[in-house]
């Protein structure tokens, strides 16, 4: 039987979907995602399959069941077009971690309290022995905004980061005030830009409140600020960005 490269419990279920890591690339990232399908048998089975051309690391269950499918050594299809902190071949560097939930095409749920329980084994087990800095523990929206929502606006990040896995700062309250949405261009659009690719998202600084401005925010809020995504930087959004950018390192 071929063992799991973590230490927690884990099945071991081999997926031909992968290939070499780029040359020179160390893993130094966890992606979080959420399987989107009805059920744990449904994805394990596409994420196996060679026709699909995707794959991941490892699968969490309702339940708390782990199952590896790819060597952490081995590049794992899971990211797709990405990017953060500059870098561009996230799978390359990654470990991606594929959480069952029927995600928001089919009846988005919560996460169960086993399987949070479990990503934060796995995810804090991953972490120490590649050395992954709390801030490069994201989520497939922050490294694809637009183009993917999970693990989406319900994943547990503060539960995470109590249990040392991730960044969080608490959310500042969602009140009245001042925003920012499309359309709108200036030297205040331009400070949200720069705040946002300092901390990693992959943002031109033009000072246009572009689609691509609008689908950055609407990723930061799913992660950062989950009460409201709406992809409009109000005082609650921005202030909660300041917050992180000063609680810790980030990317730039």
């Amino acid at each position: 039987m071929v063992a799991s490269d973590c230490t927690v419990k884990a099945i071991v279920r081999p997926s031909s979907n992968h290939g070499e890591r780029r040359a020179g690339a160390a893993v130094d990232m966890i992606v979080l995602h959420y399987t989107g399908m009805k059920t744990a048998e449904e994805a394990i089975a596409r994420l196996c399959h060679p026709a699909s051309e995707v794959s991941c690391h490892y699968v969490v269950d309702e339940g708390g069941i782990i199952t590896q499918l790819v060597p952490e050594a081995r590049r794992a299809w899971h990211a797709g077009a990405s990017a953060w902190g500059g870098e561009r071949d996230i799978n390359s560097c990654s470990i991606g971690i594929e959480i069952v939930n029927p995600g928001h095409e089919h009846g988005y749920a919560d996460y169960p309290p086993a399987q949070v329980e479990a990503v934060i084994a796995l995810a804090r087990d991953i972490a120490a022995r590649h050395g992954i800095p709390d801030a490069r523990v994201l989520g497939h929206s922050d490294v694809a905004p637009g183009r993917k929502m999970d693990p989406g606006e319900k994943f547990p990040w503060d539960r995470l980061a109590a249990a040392g896995v991730g960044r969080w700062v608490a959310p500042e309250p969602v009140t009245g005030g001042r925003y920012f949405q499309e359309g709108e261009r200036g030297q205040p659009i331009e400070a949200l830009q720069s705040m946002l690719a300092i901390y990693g998202y992959e943002l031109p600084v033009t000072g246009v409140f572009d689609a691509r401005t609008r689908d950055v925010v609407e990723a930061f809020q799913r992660h950062f600020r989950p009460a409201r995504v709406d992809g409009v930087a109000d005082a609650s959004t921005i202030a909660t960005l300041h917050r992180l950018l000063t609680s810790g390192p980030a990317e730039g």
